[in-house]
């Protein structure tokens, strides 16, 4: 297990975090069309090519998170996209699992599928270079929800998995998100996030999952969407901090999702989250927050792919600002 707990303090390395490139196809090809770009996958190809070969990606980024049909593609060097992470200097993720689907007796509820045939899958992802794999649990606040039932099938499942990744030599990063949908307030989604939280790191352990060889990819406590709330960053970070009490000392580390808030509000609260002296090192794990940018810049055009790579670039840098102390609004308008 000194391998995996080495790979999980490297993901969570001071002033580096992770970037989520594991879109589904149909979520990615959306993005595609809405950015005025053909959904096909060679678009496909060629945005996630120029996310990963970013220069100087290394120096804010410890992991990427690549879906499986990139995992299984090419750069136009004909490197594949695992060993061109590694040539880069970070470490390649796959996203384990096959979606969402409806929870049987829990309406407007979903359980994350794939665990069948899921230990065979990892060790072929492991034997083909991935050093960690992602499994996202969906929990939505509302009437009723999540329910206990949606609660303890979610984090059996996400425990299932993180015991096979770890069984096949890959570090788990366990996903358990709230979404942000809803009229709910702060203080809502901070009680609900550490019930959430509470029963996942209980089935882990129940499952014998290695602490220190798991990364926990968790969304920050925010009032709904719905809400017509804007909690400044200081009470989103006593709020999120709030929902960790259940974690165990010996966790690998904490990596924050952005979950469908904008980049500089997913910065600013990831900055106020670091002051705190807590037992666990605490990084960013993000998707839309650092990339979309990147697509707005790129356009699909030869011309302009020096564009997004200037773009994500700027994004990390602004994330790596927020992990080291550096990070004030400011620096934003600076920077563009």
């Amino acid at each position: 297990m000194r391998d995996l707990t080495a790979i999980a303090a490297a993901l969570v390395a001071p002033g580096q975090g992770i970037l989520a490139a594991d879109e589904s196809i149909a979520t990615m090809s959306a993005r595609l069309a809405a950015a005025g770009l053909e959904p096909t996958a060679a678009s496909r190809l060629a945005y996630r090519e120029l996310l990963v070969t970013t220069p100087a990606l290394a120096g804010g980024i410890s992991g990427v998170i690549l879906c499986e049909e990139t995992f299984g593609q090419r750069l136009a060097d004909r490197t594949s996209f695992p060993a061109a992470i590694r040539r880069a200097g970070m470490l390649p993720g796959i996203k384990a699992d096959a979606g969402t689907r409806p929870l049987a007796g829990c309406q407007g509820e979903v359980v994350t599928e794939g665990l069948d045939g899921l230990p065979p899958r990892l060790q072929d992802f492991a034997r083909r270079g991935a050093a960690f794999a992602t499994w996202r649990a969906v929990l939505r606040i509302g009437l009723g929800m999540p329910s206990a039932v949606a609660l303890r099938a979610n984090a059996q499942a996400l425990a299932r998995f993180a015991a096979d990744c770890q069984h096949a030599g890959l570090v788990p990063l366990v996903e358990p998100e709230v979404l942000m949908d809803g009229p709910h307030s702060l203080a809502q989604c901070q009680t609900v996030t550490s019930l959430v939280l509470l029963e996942v790191m209980t089935a882990l352990q129940d499952y014998d999952v290695a602490f220190g060889a798991t990364v926990l990819k968790s969304s920050m406590a925010l009032p709904g969407g719905q809400s017509g709330d804007r909690a400044p960053p200081d009470q989103v970070a006593e709020a999120t901090i709030a929902t960790l009490a259940s974690l165990p000392a010996t966790l690998g580390g904490v990596a924050f999702l952005s979950g469908g808030q904008r980049p500089e509000q997913a910065t600013a609260n990831l900055a106020a989250l670091q002051p705190h002296a807590l037992l666990w090192p605490l990084t960013f794990s993000f998707g839309r927050a650092l990339a979309e940018p990147a697509l707005a810049a790129w356009r699909g055009t030869a011309a302009t792919r020096p564009a997004g790579q200037r773009a994500l670039a700027r994004r990390v840098a602004m994330n790596v600002a927020a992990l080291t102390g550096r990070y004030a609004p400011e620096l934003e308008l600076r920077a563009a």
